[in-house]
This record gives C-alpha cells, sequence and structure tokens, in this order.
C-alpha cells in the first residue's frame, strides 16, 4: 500500500511538470515574437499590397506570392528566434490579417467574375442553334406527313 501512496504524488508531479512545459512553451513566444513580425513581415507585406490594386486583393492568382512571403517571413522569424511554428501568435496574426484584407472575399478565395467570351460563348450558341434546327425540323415533319394520311 505505501507504494501506491508514494506513486500518486510522482504521477502528480509528472503531470504538473507536463502541463508547466507546454505552457512556458506556449508563452516562450511572446511579445518579442510578436514584434518582429509586425515590424518585419507585416510592414512588407503591408508595402506589397498597397502597390497591388484593392480590387485584386480576391484574386488567388496576384495574392498567393505575397501571402506566401508573409508565411514564410513567421516561419523564418520563429526559427531564428527558436519558437516553434506555428503557434498561437500566428494564427492570431493571420486571423487580423484576414479580417483586414481579405474580408469581402468569397469563401473559395478567388474573386468571381464571367469565364472570357470564347468559352462562355458556345454555352450561349449551341442551345440556341440546337433549339433553332429542332423546331425546324418538327415543322418540316408536320408539313410533309399530311400529305401522306
Amino acid at each position: 500500500m505505501s507504494s501506491k501512496t508514494g506513486e500518486a504524488p510522482q504521477k502528480q508531479t509528472l503531470l504538473w511538470f507536463i502541463v508547466v512545459s507546454q505552457c512556458v512553451l506556449a508563452l516562450g513566444c511572446g511579445p518579442h515574437y510578436e514584434n518582429l513580425i509586425e515590424e518585419i513581415c507585416l510592414a512588407k507585406f503591408r508595402e506589397d499590397m498597397q502597390e497591388l490594386d484593392q480590387r485584386h486583393w480576391c484574386s488567388w492568382e496576384d495574392t498567393v506570392e505575397l501571402y506566401g512571403d508573409l508565411t514564410n517571413c513567421t516561419y523564418l522569424v520563429a526559427l531564428k528566434m527558436e519558437c516553434f511554428w506555428p503557434n498561437r501568435l500566428v494564427d492570431e496574426f493571420f486571423i487580423q490579417i484576414h479580417r483586414h484584407y481579405f474580408h469581402n472575399c468569397s469563401l473559395s478565395g478567388r474573386l468571381l467574375r464571367d469565364p472570357p467570351n470564347r468559352i462562355l460563348g458556345p454555352f450561349i450558341v449551341v442551345p440556341v442553334v440546337v433549339t433553332l434546327l429542332m423546331t425546324a425540323l418538327v415543322v418540316w415533319r408536320s408539313k410533309r406527313s399530311e400529305g401522306i394520311v
């Protein structure tokens, strides 16, 4: 019975050690990391987005490189500061980025627009022509069958 009594405090101590070490890891990248990603990464991203016309902010083709650079920047800063990545601060940082720059974008992340005329044209012309041909065929067959009976 005495061995079980000694195991309980050891398990409790081990549990507290694990919890505390995880909290230290989670908080290890505190305000210094946050300040650096804002000063270095966000500053460059802001400049790049200002150069891009605001109408193109929702176009993935136009922003994928800028977004990738921002992601890589946050990763490199975390690597230099010996922080794990991604972390809570990075998540909050990107949520703020999305709220500011991409809040009016569709869920697919792409700017919705009509396809080019060379693609849209056949989808309009073919059904119209088929409808006219079928109508002409029905009229022609109905006039032809009147004399046969």
